[in-house]
Order: structure tokens, then sequence, then C-alpha cells
């Protein structure tokens, strides 16, 4: 008769640890279920938590080495695969999953991990649309984060070239997919906030599959584009292609040939604006014009009717009429006065007894007086005659 073993409960968990362990199919396993109970431990990083499915539950932990790798978070009621390990916790007697991966199941790593961001980002408030920016309606400068080798590219400048010819253009050449891109894509965002290099600044690439656009999701640009200080726009893949760059850029653009449309105004509708804006202006200005000079024409006559220039007018008028008047009144009193004066020109005249010589007549002068009468002279007398045009002299012979 075999007799029982007896086993301290120490011991029978460490047998079936040992059992377990040294079994090389539950050394390495694939299981799939449902996450619950996800407990994270803040100072040592590890994950414990339980998986479940409709009939049973197992514990699992996950140490903080393995749970850096992961590419989402996990959330209590997700689906996953487990990549793990059986082991037994000794001091419980449980066994549990050591798990070294864990994938989703059912939905692809890249949109689960993209709408966890999402949700992350949008919670503090990146997607706000009260922090974005109004595109300027005609910038100077656009810059432009894309390959220098893309049909993106090509496309934006084709564009732009055509719409708005005076911008300038200012590329930031960087890998648009791969290991580098965000790095890249990061270092432009920053360069162009930094030096204030654009005045607007798109940010795209053509399409291609989710892996492809991958860089755009990353949560680093996401939060330099968020700081930028030049308005961003998004221009990622085609119209059905979402990216986190999408949603906390200023504005979304279906394509990178959109987002050029949106970036630069049309310049012949500007110019056809610009002259219609000037006709009506000058119709406006013609117009006031025309008003303020019907107005002046009012306040002229106006003035015209009240103005001292009319008073003036007719006191110059009659002071006019006063000087004739008295150069008329001086002008008679003049000739009256020349009358007058010849008249009595003409008595002194006939006084004048030079004008008697100039008749004929002469005068005789003795030695002290005129001679007057013949008793006035004795002969011998000198006499001197005087005629008009000079004198001589004589003397008296007989009496």
């Amino acid at each position: 008769m075999i007799t029982p073993k007896v086993y301290t409960v120490s011991q029978l968990n460490s047998r079936i640890a040992g059992m377990i362990e040294t079994d090389p199919e539950l050394q390495m396993i694939f299981i799939e279920g449902e996450l619950s109970n996800l407990r994270p431990n803040a100072q040592s990083g590890h994950l414990y938590f339980s998986l479940k499915d409709s009939k049973g539950v197992v514990r699992a932990v996950m140490f903080s080495r393995n749970v850096k790798n992961l590419r989402f978070r996990p959330e209590d009621g997700m689906k996953v695969i487990l990549r793990a390990q059986v082991t037994v916790y000794e001091p419980m007697g449980q066994y549990q999953l050591k798990v070294e991966d864990m994938q989703p199941d059912g939905v692809g790593v890249l949109a689960l991990r993209l709408e966890q961001l999402k949700k992350k980002l949008e919670a503090e408030g990146l997607f706000d649309p009260s922090h974005k920016k109004e595109i300027p309606a005609m910038p100077r400068v656009v810059g432009v984060i894309t390959s220098p080798t893309g049909a993106a590219l090509r496309d934006i400048l084709d564009i732009i070239r055509r719409r708005y010819p005076v911008v300038d253009i200012v590329l930031a050449p960087v890998l648009v997919q791969g290991d580098g891109a965000p790095a890249q894509l990061v270092k432009a965002v920053n360069t162009f906030s930094e030096h204030m290099a654009a005045d607007v600044v798109i940010i795209g690439r053509g399409g291609g599959s989710m892996e492809d656009l991958w860089a755009f999701n990353d949560e680093e640009l996401a939060r330099a584009i968020y700081h930028c200080r030049v308005p961003v726009i998004s221009a990622v893949g085609h119209e059905t292609d979402v990216t986190i760059c999408d949603f906390v850029s200023d504005l979304r653009a279906p394509t990178p040939s959109a987002a050029a449309e949106l970036a630069v105004p049309n310049g012949a509708e500007l110019m056809a604006s610009a002259y219609a804006m000037m006709s009506k202006a000058s119709d406006a200005i013609l117009a006031d014009i025309t008003l303020h000079e019907d107005h002046i024409e009012k306040l002229k006559r106006i003035i015209d009717a009240h103005s001292p220039k009319i008073m003036y007018d007719r006191m110059v008028e009659q002071l006019d009429a006063m000087s004739l008047r008295a150069m008329n009144a001086a002008s008679h009193q003049y000739q009256l006065t020349l009358a007058a004066s010849q008249e009595l020109f003409s008595k002194v005249e006939a006084l004048n007894p030079i004008a008697v010589l100039n008749r004929g007549y002469a005068r005789i002068t003795g030695a002290d007086a005129d001679i007057l009468s013949v008793d006035d002279v004795e002969v011998g007398d000198p006499l001197k005659i005087i005629v008009k045009d000079g004198s001589f002299h004589a003397v008296v012979t007989e009496k």
C-alpha cells in the first residue's frame, strides 16, 4: 500500500508551478479575449488586468518593459490577442499570464492608435475651433511643407502661380513617410513658427495607405501645429483620408490642390473686384462732387445776395458819378475862369505900352522922364526913342 505524500500548500503551489513552467506548449501561447479590470501601477509601470470570454477569466500581468512597447492604450472591454507565458503566482496558488505582447483583435492597430490619440488630444482642447487662426486673405509668403519630389508639390506650385503669381513660396522639403518623417515635419513647422517665415503654411502630401500617411498622426507634430504662430492648412492625402494633422490644423483641405486654392486668392477675381470697386467709388465721388457743386452754387447765390461787394460796387458807382459831376463842375468853372482871365488879359493887353508900340507908335524919353509934350524938351536935349523892335537916340534940333 502506497502511503500518500502530504504536501504543504507552498509545496503544492511550487509543484504545480514547476509542471506548468516546464510545459513547452505553455511557454509561449497566443490567447484572445476581452480586457477587464485594468490596473496600471503608476510607480512600477506594470499593467495588471484580467482576460475573459463568455465562460472564463484568467489573470494577467504585463511588465513595464513590455508596456512601453505598446502602440496603443489598452482599455476595458477591448478585444485583444496576447502573446504570453503561463506562470503560477505561488503565494496565492493562482496561475496567470505573463504577457509579452498585446495587439487589438478585430480593429487595426493603426486605426485604434489613431482613434485613441484623437480622443486624447481632443480632450486636451487641441481641436478647439476657438483656437484656430484665420487664414490671411492676401498672403505675401506661402510656406509649403512636403516632399520636394512628390506630385503634391507640383500641384500646389502650379495652382498658386496660376491664381496668385505675386506671392512668394518657401519650401521646407521633408520626408512624408517612414521613420524619419515625423521629426522632419515637426522641425519644419517649428521653424516656420519661430521665424514667422510665411503668412500661411500648407502641410501635406498625396494619397496613400494609412501606413503611408501615419507620419501625419504623430502626437508631437500635432502639438507643434497647435502652437505654431503661423496659420496651418492641412492637405494630407485624398478627401476620404483623415489624420490628426487635419483635426489640429487651422484649416483642412481635402487635397493639396484644394489647399493651394484656399491659401491664396484668385488674382483674376481680385482684379475684376478691384475694377468694380474703383468704378463704384468713381461714380460715388462724381455724384458727391456734383452734389457739393450744387450746394456751393446755392451758397454762392445766397452770399452774393447778401454780399458787401454789391454795396461796395454801388458805392463805387455813386462815387464815380459824383466824381464825374465834380469834374464837369470843375471843368465848367475852369472854362468860366479861363474866359474871365482871357477878357482881363485882353484889357491888360490893351493897356500894355508894348502893344501900342506894336501898332506903330514910339515912346520918347528924356534924361529924366518920358516926353509927353513939346514943352518937355528944349533944342539940344538928347532923346531916347523906343519902338517895337528896339530903340535909338536923337537930339532936338528945333522947336
